[in-house]
């Protein structure tokens, strides 16, 4: 673990922090080098999905030409929330360091507990009320994905 990294996670959060951005920095890595940087900029950008993790591991992507980042590490400011953890799981990340922990994020304000709780529930007992629509018609790209012998996996 090089803690460098974690420490430029850390002050790109608190720079975020003065520059209007939320408390959150990550720094992805290959090796010794750091190939992508992000910050929170939810609020900035009017964007509830650009949390520091997809921030940086969009960039990673598109610098590295790949949405696999097998081989590289994140150095996140804090314990991922559901959508980033969820983010850095399909990147297939090798590692995962972080400094502030999801209680300390509560603390602040940054409460994700109730995602967890709900990810946890029947569709049906969550406070965001879904049906299931037009399924059998939906399952026609899924029969064609299946279906595809020149599919790229992932």
């Amino acid at each position: 673990m090089n803690e460098a990294f974690m420490r430029k996670a850390i002050e790109l959060s608190i720079e975020n922090v003065k520059n209007g951005g939320g408390p959150f920095g990550a720094v992805i890595v290959r090796g010794d080098e750091i190939i992508a940087t992000g910050v929170n900029r939810v609020t900035a950008n009017n964007d509830p999905t650009a949390h520091a993790e997809v921030s940086a591991i969009r960039a990673a992507c598109e610098r590295l030409g790949t949405f696999n980042l097998e081989g590289c590490e994140i150095y996140t400011s804090c314990e991922p929330c559901p959508m980033c953890l969820g983010a850095i799981y399909w990147a297939h990340l090798d590692k995962m360091y972080y400094g502030n922990t999801k209680h300390d994020a509560a603390e602040i304000g940054f409460d994700d507990s109730f995602i967890y709780e709900e990810i946890a529930l029947t569709p049906e007992h969550r406070r965001l009320a879904s049906c299931r629509l037009l399924g059998e018609e939906a399952l026609k790209a899924f029969r064609l994905w299946t279906d595809k012998a020149d599919k790229i996996e992932y």
